[in-house]
């Protein structure tokens, strides 16, 4: 099981979207993908993302490659075909799954090669939205209700290469939905019209929703993110055996500020001659 220590939470850096801010905004379809360097600039220029897309905000920072040294693991696994489908999740609430979840996609959408389909299927607390600068809009829950079909749901991220798909309004029935036929549906339809992508799904937190188990069965990998200093190791524990240990590709620890400062420390010395 690999260990990465260095993929860090950002507080406090800039604010994100909020729902009661934006108005309803029907989704955009994916057309023909202009050059990487233009739609940056002008996403960029235009203030759309988070600061949290480090691989975006921090480009030549010590985060971003910890978020490419987890790239590497994906794309070249030991002792296991690629996983094509990954799913990252947590132990608990708030030890930043969303914010793996978000740099990973654009850390392999980034590549030379991979294509990547950014997921939420978070139907409780859906955040992925936000990091590329959307309000509320159409996502998953419409699509598990029977309402729009998947590719009304494909939302362009402002990055070549890389898809969203949303996880739409709240869902009080999110257990039942995740669990259902429908779902089952879902990923498979993805995994044939979108064949040459990446999917990256950001699941509820695995100890606290019924539902990331069975989510977990159907995806090719997992990656477990732990907040430093405040998961019990009871808990990862638990989480490890509940989703799967055969599965999981790493641990992100996040937060870890030991490590980060030595990190750092090396990383300004070798790049930048300090």
């Amino acid at each position: 099981m690999g260990k990465f220590s260095d993929a860090f939470e950002r507080q406090n850096k800039g604010s994100l979207v909020q729902h009661e801010e934006l108005k309803q905004e029907i989704p955009k379809r994916l057309g023909v993908p202009k050059s990487e360097a233009t739609l940056l600039k002008k996403a960029l220029l235009k203030g759309e993302f988070s600061d949290k897309l480090v691989t975006l905000s921090e480009s030549d920072s010590a985060d971003v490659e910890s978020f490419k040294v987890l790239r590497g693991q994906v794309l070249f696994p030991r002792d296991r075909q690629v996983p094509k489908s990954i799913l990252v999740t947590s132990a608990l609430p708030g030890e930043g799954k969303s914010y793996v979840a978000a740099n990973l996609a654009l850390s392999l959408a980034l590549s030379i090669d991979e294509y990547v389909v950014a997921i939420d299927t978070d139907l409780r607390r859906p955040r992925l939205h936000q990091f590329f600068g959307y309000p509320t809009t159409l996502g998953l829950h419409d699509y598990l209700t029977g309402r729009v079909r998947l590719e009304e749901l494909i939302l362009e991220s402002g990055i070549y290469k890389l898809s969203l798909l949303p996880a739409g309004k709240i869902a009080r029935n999110a257990t039942e939905l995740l669990s259902s036929n429908m779902m089952a549906a879902f990923l498979t339809e993805v995994k044939e019209k979108l064949k040459d992508r990446f999917m990256i799904i950001d699941s509820p937190p695995c100890q606290v929703m019924a539902e990331t188990k069975p989510l977990a069965q159907r995806v090719d990998g997992i990656v477990l993110v732990v907040m430093a200093n405040k998961t019990p190791r009871k808990e990862i524990e638990k989480a490890i055996e509940n989703i799967g240990r055969e599965k999981i590709l790493g641990v992100v620890f996040n937060g870890y500020e030991q490590v980060r400062k030595s990190y750092y420390h090396y990383y300004d010395r070798y790049y930048k001659g300090k």
